[in-house]
């Protein structure tokens, strides 16, 4: 067992030698060799997944002799608890960790999720590298901001917009972390589907736009939005708010969906022909293809 986590390890040497880089995936399920099982590090605090209610013979003794802030995290879709403290020092409070040269604040203590997404890495590379200063950039189920920051800090002003109120406080602090004024943004709480029609509505348009909504949600007056269902509405919308020659990231990780469905769908949502290209998930993720994302130029 000690094999296979320091051969992943050892695989992922460069961007853990990366000094502008402390959050990555360090072990990728079947992909390096034990399925349903993912290793973590933020800041060299490390959390373990695992789709078992318990951890794999060999695991914990490969986890306790790391000497790290080890946490347990169970992928279980119905109970969407904080990870579990198991080794080393706790991590009670947020903390930074860095991305390509940008800050997130983490927190173990913050339910499901502790603040980024890890698999969407180049993705928010390329929005920071596809925005120009005196942008203006939509990023639409926001969560805590990350792609937010990165078009900020590429010299856009930023809309960010969130069903809930948390998450767009703690996309304020992760501009903060990289000295970026939140007055100098927008943080708009509400669904997205509402707010693309205000702003067409009000003749709004953005250089770039960032979908990638949950699988599955339910708004504040019960409507529910699946991906598998309404994604083309969605790119639709999107592409009635966006300036000629600007760019929509169109991302999804539902797994119902292949990468030709999806494809299809956003094609069905665009009013004509644009180009579009398929974008692939970070190195470090060899594993199951989950992350769908395309690139579109308006």
């Amino acid at each position: 067992m000690d094999t296979l986590f320091t051969s992943a390890i050892a695989k992922r040497s460069k961007l853990l030698n990366d000094k502008d880089t402390s959050a990555l995936r360090l072990f990728d399920g079947l992909g390096d060799g034990l399925d349903d099982v993912f290793l973590e590090t933020f800041a060299d605090r490390w959390i373990i997944s695992t789709r078992d209610k318990t951890l794999p013979q060999g695991v914990e003794k490969f986890l306790n002799a790391s000497k790290k802030t080890v946490y347990w995290k169970r992928l279980d879709r119905q109970q969407k608890e904080d990870p579990t403290h198991l080794y080393g020092p706790s991590q009670d409070e947020p903390f930074i960790a860095s991305e390509s040269g940008v800050n997130y604040q983490i927190s173990f203590q913050a339910g499901y999720s502790q603040g980024i997404f890890l698999d969407q890495r180049d993705n928010r590379k390329r929005v920071r590298d596809a925005t120009k200063p005196g942008d203006t950039v939509l990023n639409t189920f926001a969560y805590t901001g990350a792609f937010s920051v990165c078009a900020a800090l590429a010299g856009a002003t930023t809309t960010t917009l969130d069903l809930s109120q948390p998450y767009l406080d703690w996309a304020k602090l992760n501009m903060q972390a990289n000295a970026l004024d939140p007055s100098e943004h927008y943080f708009c709480k509400g669904d997205t589907f509402h707010w693309l029609k205000r702003f067409s509505k009000q003749g709004r348009k953005f250089n770039g736009i960032i979908l990638d909504p949950p699988t599955f949600s339910r708004d504040d007056k019960g409507k529910v939005f699946r991906v598998e269902a309404h994604y083309d509405q969605l790119i639709s919308l999107a592409v009635a708010c966006t300036a000629p020659g600007g760019w929509i990231l169109a991302s999804t990780n539902c797994r119902k969906l292949s990468s030709q469905d999806f494809n299809l769908l956003v094609k069905r949502g665009l009013a004509s022909y644009q180009s579009i290209t398929e974008l692939d998930m970070p190195a470090e993720y060899p594993g199951e293809s989950y992350l769908k994302s395309l690139w579109i130029s308006l």
